[in-house]
């Protein structure tokens, strides 16, 4: 995923992320008698990691076995399980037509 913004730019994968600030963004002057001179990848960092996350599976399948066995409140309904599967279904669909989809309202 892309964002940019008006002080920078950054870019993420699924474990890793780079960012650009706009001071360290290159500003090139196209010249057609030349080759291109700056490596627009250089200036990009790599964002360090500020914590480690567990498996967010786990964390939920955890949540999930203390509320059957300890008759704990569980706040993951079948309501949001659907909000879930329309969610992931909106980004498949935005994904495919290259535009914003809307989300219809469940209830």
């Amino acid at each position: 995923m892309n964002v940019d913004g008006t002080k920078g730019s950054a870019t993420v994968g699924l474990r890793k992320c780079w960012a650009q600030s706009l001071g360290t963004t290159p500003k090139p002057v196209w010249n057609p008698d030349i080759d291109q001179p700056i490596d627009f990848y250089d200036g990009w960092q790599e964002v360090p990691d500020a914590t480690n996350y567990e498996n967010a599976f786990k964390i939920q399948w955890e949540m999930f076995i203390r509320h059957v066995v300890l008759d704990e409140a569980y706040a993951f309904d079948l309501m949001e399980g659907a909000k879930g599967v329309q969610l992931a279904e909106a980004g498949i669909d935005s994904w495919e037509q290259r535009k914003w989809v809307e989300l219809e309202e469940l209830g």
